[in-house]
């Protein structure tokens, strides 16, 4: 039994290390929270007293071993991804080998806290060992006494026929039922309580896995995660009713009625060849900013200056990271709450821009110098209409930079590659230079980020600083080749840099920055549009997202897309004042004029309601209305995206494909 107590304490111990390195706002452990751990751990163990006591030593073991490299893998997967490991991750766990730099970049020594019991059950082992061995020795001398020997014999069979030393297999079943309801009532108490208090819905709605935890602990929340996932993909959800499918028709074809936007614009570049380039780690709040006088970004500024630049455009990522900026801007729905589309549900059918060119005549392609199968691209590209992948095997590897080949080599070999595409075509480019943990090897370092130097976060700006010129590369290449003049360019960034110290931004920036400030700093990645004629320039400052890409190049290409279920705003409206509605995937959302900061817990009232006319907190009661759209967009994209609902959606519309 000693050994129970030990092991209890022992995990009790790695979850609360575990929690103190999460340093999650609204996220401070509790009493009840103690009493949830420390239940969860005796429900996931309580079997090992029904075993014999050296099974049970062996189990506990066993036991221990595994939940460390559980609580020690979600350690790591939050330092980067800010959320826990699911069942849908560990499907795609074939891509955490491609991830060792910055895995590595992660690992901290305060890390062996996680494995300290192992050294403490060694230390006592080789002590009990010793000891033993020498208990033995000293019990072999008796043999030279016959009558010390037989006593010291009786007294030890006298002592191990006690019940003290041999438990019967009643007493070893007794102690594990009372294991059992002693772990589930202290574990599933304080939830019950919770999810009646302030948590309330959690388990319905579509909330971020961080709000789970911190209602259910971490056990607790692969146990739901689990049992989530065998309910969504074993047993599987019900398809929606007839009444339900007729709402979510009603709201998409509404979407697209609100969306037509300027005629002026809509096929105003009919037939134009159509450039997408998805740059990794491609932040906002560096562009038009110099270190020591030099441009962090001189060709996406020069750039600008003969393009559409948009500061407040948002990724809409979830866990799935680049995979999900490459699903938001082809297909104009959400990612999921867990997990990426591209890897769980890959044989559900989407109606994704490539698709939709293909059916008008056009050559599509993606480029991506990296392994096919990661992020399930290969199986997902097929799925989306795609005439052609060019991966790794189709590129020369002339230049090593980060994880792969170095963007300038990638984006020249690309265009050799264009070459063979019949116009119009679609091109869509993933660069990879600029990914964590952001080391460039000497010859790639042209950029000095100054008092960063030495730094991440210093690497990241020389990085993107290499990234841009490859950019630059790729413009005067498309010039080269006579495309420049018929080509749409459509450049922005996949998501944030995983690099979240507030410190770092302020001494960038030299001023204290506020909630709202790293908010938006961390969501925004830049985007540029360059139209063939230059007809259209200038900075458009209405806020927008990753969603509204397919519908907004199929506007200027002159495509209906009215019968497709797509969830995105067109960047080319009327009113250059009235700005739609952008969500995030966490819940966060914005019209240009409010913008929301959901809380860990996504109790609506915990959150923060900003007037970004004034930049600060107004009253909560202001962004309820969007919030509630808001939700309802999140859970109606789930809904498309779990339930394969695309077919069922546009089966009434006259669509083209």
């Amino acid at each position: 039994m000693l050994e129970f107590i030990v092991f209890i304490l022992s995990l009790f111990y790695k979850l609360t290390v575990l929690h103190g390195n999460l340093h999650a706002r609204y996220i401070d452990m509790n009493l009840l929270d103690d009493v949830i751990a420390i239940g969860s751990v005796m429900l996931v163990s309580f079997w090992t007293l029904w075993l014999p006591r050296r099974g049970r030593i062996i189990a506990l073991i066993v036991l221990d071993v595994l939940l460390s490299l559980l609580i020690f893998a979600d350690l790591v997967y939050y330092r980067y991804f800010g959320d826990f490991i699911t069942v849908p991750v560990l499907l795609q766990a074939g891509q955490v080998g491609e991830l060792g730099g910055s895995i590595r970049e992660l690992l901290r020594l305060s890390d062996l806290r996680l494995a300290a019991d192992f050294l403490l059950v060694f230390v006592v082992w080789a002590g009990m060992k010793r000891f033993k061995s020498s208990r033995k020795h000293r019990y072999s001398n008796y043999e030279a006494v016959p009558a010390l020997r037989n006593t010291e014999t009786s007294g030890t069979a006298i002592r191990m026929s006690g019940t003290g030393w041999r438990r019967t297999p009643r007493s070893r079943l007794l102690s594990g039922i009372i294991a059992f309801v002693l772990g589930f009532v202290l574990t599933v108490g304080p939830i019950t309580f919770y999810a009646k208090t302030w948590a309330v819905g959690l388990f319905e709605g579509a909330w971020w896995n961080l709000s789970l935890y911190n209602v259910t602990g971490l056990l607790g929340f692969h146990y739901y995660d689990v049992s989530r996932y065998v309910k969504e993909n074993v047993l599987g959800k019900p398809k929606p009713s007839p009444e339900q499918l007729d709402e979510m028709k009603q709201w998409f074809a509404e979407a697209a009625q609100a969306r037509k936007g300027n005629n002026e614009t809509f096929g105003a570049y009919e037939g134009s060849n159509v450039i997408v380039v998805q740059v990794e780690a491609f932040m906002n709040f560096m562009i038009g900013k110099e270190i020591n006088g030099v441009e962090i970004t001189p060709n996406f500024n020069k750039l600008m200056e003969d393009s559409l630049y948009y500061p407040n455009y948002y990724h809409q990522t979830g866990q799935g990271r680049t995979s999900d900026a490459d699903f938001t801007s082809h297909v104009s729905l959400h990612p999921l709450p867990s997990g990426s589309v591209f890897t769980r549900f890959s044989n559900h059918t989407f109606d994704s821009l490539p698709q939709i060119l293909v059916g008008q005549g056009y050559d599509t392609a993606a480029f991506h110098a990296y392994e096919g199968s990661f992020w399930n691209r290969t199986r997902m590209y097929e799925a989306m209409g795609y005439n052609h992948f060019y991966t790794k095997k189709d590129y020369t590897l002339d230049e090593s930079v980060g994880w792969s080949l170095g963007d300038k080599s990638f984006f020249k070999q690309s265009l050799e590659l264009m070459d063979d595409q019949q116009q119009p075509f679609y091109s869509f480019l993933i660069t990879l230079s600029s990914h964590h943990p952001y080391t460039l090897p000497a010859p790639a370092k042209d950029f000095d980020s100054g008092e960063f130097s030495g730094t991440i976060f210093g690497s990241y700006l020389e990085s993107i600083h290499y990234a841009d010129a490859a950019l630059g590369q790729l413009v005067e290449g498309l010039k080269a080749r006579g495309l420049w003049e018929n080509t749409i360019l459509y450049v922005y960034g996949d998501h944030d840099n995983s690099l979240t110290d507030s410190s770092d931004y302020e001494q960038f920036f030299g001023k204290p920055l506020t909630e709202l400030d790293m908010h938006q700093i961390l969501n925004q990645v830049p985007l540029l549009i360059h139209l063939p004629d230059e007809a259209l320039t200038g900075i458009d400052k209405r806020a927008s997202g990753q969603l509204d890409m397919a519908f907004s190049l199929l506007h200027l290409l002159g495509i209906d897309s009215s019968s497709y279920p797509m969830m995105g705003n067109n960047l080319f409206t009327d009113s250059v004042d009235a700005s739609p509605l952008v969500v995030l995937r966490s819940g966060a959302f914005t019209d240009g004029k409010l913008y929301y900061i959901p809380s860990p817990d996504h109790q609506y009232d915990n959150g923060s309601c900003y007037d970004l006319s004034t930049r600060s907190k107004t009253d909560i009661e202001a962004c309820r209305l969007p919030h509630e759209e808001a939700q309802k967009r999140l859970l109606m994209s789930d809904k498309v995206v779990e339930l394969d609902l695309i077919p069922l959606l546009r089966n009434e519309a006259d669509s083209p494909n």
